[in-house]
């Protein structure tokens, strides 16, 4: 099984180096952004050049987006492994992506990329509380989970799953998988002012948590997963 590494918090991030001990063992070849783009969608670059910087063998750092990391990876980088590319695995991002955040997060459009290839993918993200600081070697516990049960679980055709793990805190217990939808609501969008400048303070932990959707799964201590389409 030969599996495509890349996320939207750049090839320096902590959480694709959290994958990539997850993935230890496996042919993996890293492919992820220069740096960081989150937020920024499904955006791709055609108008001007993609430099792709081998930082070490099986590890390139791209001046370009998600989507174009799964892109050049799959058409130019890739060809170098023993088989084609079995899953693209995006993540793990700082960060929670869940409901309609999935039109604007990095992390779920370089999936989306290799779905639209056929290829199926993951992507992971990690809820945050403001202000606290992140144990990644819980995140990376869960996240090991997740991967060995849905990679044995192929989501259906032109699909790809979406994973949220809700905050640690101090707990030591492995949260529930927790199979769902996603949450339609909008994100808070409010703007503080100041003269002609404004600026995004919406609360994301404020958002609504309709039951049976991702973001109620997560904010009630579950790892959310949902399937989407492209």
């Amino acid at each position: 099984m030969a599996l495509l590494l890349t996320n939207d918090d750049g090839i320096d991030a902590p959480g694709i180096a959290a994958l990539e001990r997850i993935l230890t063992g496996r042919e993996t070849i890293t492919a992820a952004p220069r740096l960081p783009h989150s937020g920024c969608g499904h955006q791709i670059t055609t108008a001007s050049p993609l430099v792709v910087e081998a930082r070490e063998p099986g590890r390139y750092a791209v001046h370009g987006t998600p989507a174009d990391c799964t892109r050049i990876a799959m058409f130019h980088v890739a060809p170098t492994l023993s088989s084609e590319v079995d899953w693209v695995v995006s993540g793990i991002n700082a960060g929670g992506n869940m409901g309609v955040d999935a039109y604007i997060s990095g992390t779920i459009a370089a999936v989306r990329e290799g779905a639209f290839q056929g290829i199926p993918g993951i992507a992971i993200s990690q809820y945050l509380q403001w202000g606290e600081p992140l144990n990644w070697e819980r995140t990376q516990a869960w996240s090991a989970h997740v991967l060995e049960v849905l990679m044995t679980q192929p989501p259906e055709p032109g699909s790809f799953w979406n994973v949220n793990l809700p905050w640690p805190g101090d707990r030591t217990d492995l949260p529930e998988l927790v199979f769902c939808k996603p949450s339609r609501d909008p994100l808070p969008v409010t703007y503080s002012q100041a003269g002609d400048s404004f600026t995004y303070n919406g609360g994301y932990s404020d958002r609504p948590a309709a039951p049976g959707t991702d973001v109620a799964a997560c904010f009630s201590g579950s790892i959310a997963v949902t399937q989407l389409s492209t």
